[in-house]
């Protein structure tokens, strides 16, 4: 039974009551905004934040792109799911993985038994915008970047529709897509069925 909250209990409070150990996990394509929302976002409930790739990166003592080029992406593959693994114990924290990440059932798995995970959901253009700002993204160096970006929604979109929650990421303020997000944690805490992206929309 879900405990009542306290009268005029600040959203903050009563999403970290409601997470308890678990750790909020940021799903979604490259560009959605996972790692500066996700910043933010435990700024806001005073909870640690991780970048799974950037620990990636540590772990190996090499760049994504590297990895890719000299070991391939199953390898990184691999090592993507022994890092997330290995954040999710340290937990909670608020845990923003790569693009690819939730496509693997282990990994899932493995999110769902230790984390909230929140889908962050942005439309082709917003995130076209954004990756042409940040280059070297392995999986769009090609001739039709846009092109693999269509075909990455296709392929990944209905597996992040699992996730616990959808938030939509769009071209307001990041401090106003953190409100969406907590807000859409809020309600899929509560039992709520708008968790499900209505509130964010």
């Amino acid at each position: 039974m879900i405990e009542p909250s306290p009268p005029d209990e600040p959203i903050e409070a009563r999403v970290r009551r409601g997470v308890g150990q678990r750790s909020i996990v940021l799903v979604g394509l490259m560009g959605a905004g996972k790692s500066t929302v996700g910043k933010r976002l435990a700024g806001r409930l005073g909870m640690i934040f991780k970048d799974a790739d950037h620990e990636i990166e540590a772990a190996a003592g090499l760049t994504i792109p590297d990895i890719f080029a000299i070991y391939g992406e199953a390898s990184f593959r691999d090592g993507e799911e022994r890092v997330i693994t290995r954040l999710l114990r340290e937990g909670p924290m608020v845990l923003a993985t790569g693009g690819g990440a939730f496509m693997r059932p282990e990994t899932r798995e493995r999110i769902a038994a230790s984390g909230v995970s929140v889908w962050l959901k942005a439309d082709l253009d917003l995130l076209m915008r954004r990756v042409r700002r940040r280059p070297g993204r392995p999986l769009l160096q090609n001739e039709d970047p846009e092109g693999t970006m269509r075909r990455l929604m296709d392929i990944r979109h209905p597996v992040y529709g699992g996730a616990d929650v959808v938030a939509v990421s769009r071209d307001v303020s990041h401090d106003r897509v953190v409100q969406d997000v907590l807000e859409a944690i809020d309600a899929y805490l509560s039992g709520d069925p708008s968790s499900r992206g209505v509130a964010a929309q």
